[in-house]
């Protein structure tokens, strides 16, 4: 009997975590969960305000932090609309009018990224 019920507590502990949304591995950490739930457009956006990026770099740390599924394959749409792409290198960099949306206080930024977007800014 003991091995029974704790067979159908194992099968009813899966079956509540397969329910459970898709989160970043990092879930505990706050500001990993302020950026994941944040337009995956924006995310885009505020880490190419920090350098030029190449595709599978910015797709790595995009996923690092979390992807919602709906987002999963825009990434190619998305820089389209926000960067451009230099042909030498492959990487892409924010186009220069979308610097005036970018948040300094952005939950994804460390102090150093905030100190260096600062310098991007004021040039």
């Amino acid at each position: 009997d003991v091995k029974q019920a704790q067979a159908n507590s194992s099968r009813v502990t899966l079956e509540k975590e397969k329910r459970k949304p898709t989160k970043p591995a990092d879930s505990e950490c706050s500001p990993c969960m302020a950026v994941y739930c944040r337009p995956y457009r924006d995310r885009v956006i505020h880490l190419l305000a920090l350098r030029p990026y190449k595709k599978p770099e910015l797709l790595a740390r995009l996923e690092r932090d979390g992807v919602m599924q709906k987002d999963k394959g825009t990434l190619g749409k998305t820089l389209q609309q926000v960067a451009n792409l230099n042909a030498k290198d492959n990487s892409f960099s924010l186009k220069e009018h979308l610097y005036a949306t970018i948040e300094t206080d952005w939950p994804g930024y460390t102090e150093i990224d905030r100190q260096n977007l600062q310098l991007r800014l004021s040039r």
